[in-house]
């Protein structure tokens, strides 16, 4: 290809550099209420200060649930595949940027052959003088190529690996808030059980004190038996809450160990120290319904990828058009002796 031609094809080139085949992505639109419902009531709600939404959950001042969160988000199994997602989205953005850059490849090569004189090619040269049955052949190139791209196929292709990499960061962060969420709701669960668990027996006490004494005014013929037996039926009913409490507060235990990466019973001395309900820390009360929705990591995950699947659109349209690309090779071949070669005589190039 002459320089002309090359340089008509670099113009042709930058005037179509801003012309993409495809339709051009538009984030979807959704009418939201100003304010949340009941949003002043929780403005006005006393509770503790709340703590930066990447570590949250230290607002509820719990010493012991923020350890359990910080363990949990440590040797989650999943959190490590959202990492690995990421990395792997990561190192496809790299490779469709790179597509759209010149690529270049360096080579060479030496060989060496021993010409058979039993052939008959090798008996004719043999009959020559001064044939040489060894022969040697040196090569070193250096080649590259560029595709213009003229119709946006390869830029559509690194808009859809970006909304890719933007996916998984945001499906890796929505990993993240689901195990320390599930980690909190499974830890303040455990705490509430044994609230409950404390007042049911509490109240197995009083219902027994209460029967003893209606028993005793029975006995003296200043109670009826119906209240006896209106006393025994409170008190039954009472002592079979207690079992399923007890149930209930062993499968959540067991349920947070697994979540810790744990065997069932490693945490359970610990958590059967005597502590109150932790508080809920203040919300965020600013905000309109539309900035959390922008915020929630599942939702920027569907539109990213909704983002990225309009890219496609574009590869695919980008498929029905010409490419057009540039390459070229120089470099230095001899077959005589390595001592020749890069000489002027030795130079070789080639272009298209």
């Amino acid at each position: 290809m002459s320089p002309k031609h090359v340089l008509a094809v670099l113009m042709a080139g930058g005037l179509l550099a801003g012309c993409a085949v495809g339709p051009d992505y538009v984030r979807p639109r959704v009418a939201m209420p100003d304010h949340f419902q009941g949003q002043a009531e929780v403005g006005q709600r006393h509770a503790p200060a709340g703590a930066e939404l990447a570590t949250w959950w230290t607002g509820f001042g719990d010493p012991q649930l923020t350890r359990y969160v910080t363990l949990a988000l440590e040797q989650n199994l999943d959190l490590a595949q959202a990492s690995a997602r990421v990395a792997q989205a990561r190192a496809g953005l790299g490779a469709a940027t790179a597509a759209l850059l010149p690529s270049g490849n360096i080579s060479g090569q030496a060989a060496r052959a021993y010409q058979s004189v039993e052939t008959p090619l090798g008996q004719v040269l043999n009959a020559t003088p001064g044939f040489d049955r060894y022969g040697n052949s040196y090569e070193a190139d250096f080649s590259a190529s560029w595709e213009l791209d003229v119709f946006g196929g390869l830029r559509r292709g690194r808009e859809a690996a970006l909304a890719d990499y933007q996916a998984s960061e945001a499906g890796a962060l929505a990993t993240r808030l689901a195990v320390a969420a599930q980690t909190a709701d499974i830890y303040i669960t455990i705490r509430g059980l044994q609230a409950r668990l404390k007042v049911a027996r509490q109240q197995v006490q009083t219902q027994q004190d209460l029967l003893a004494t209606i028993k005793l005014l029975y006995g003296k013929g200043l109670a009826p038996e119906l209240q006896v037996k209106q006393a025994d039926g409170a008190l039954a009913q009472v002592q079979a809450s207690v079992p399923v409490l007890e149930t209930g507060l062993d499968a959540a235990m067991n349920t947070l160990d697994v979540m810790l990466g744990a065997q069932p019973g490693t945490h359970r001395a610990e958590l059967m120290e005597d502590r109150e309900i932790p508080s809920a820390p203040q919300i965020a009360a600013t905000e309109t319904p539309g900035e959390l929705l922008r915020r929630r990591p599942d939702l920027i995950v569907a539109e990213r990828r909704l983002a990225a699947s309009n890219a496609r659109i574009g590869v695919a349209i980008a498929e029905y058009y010409p490419k057009l690309s540039l390459s070229g090779l120089i470099g230095s071949a001899t077959s005589v002796a390595g001592g020749n070669l890069f000489t002027s005589g030795a130079n070789q190039a080639a272009g298209v």
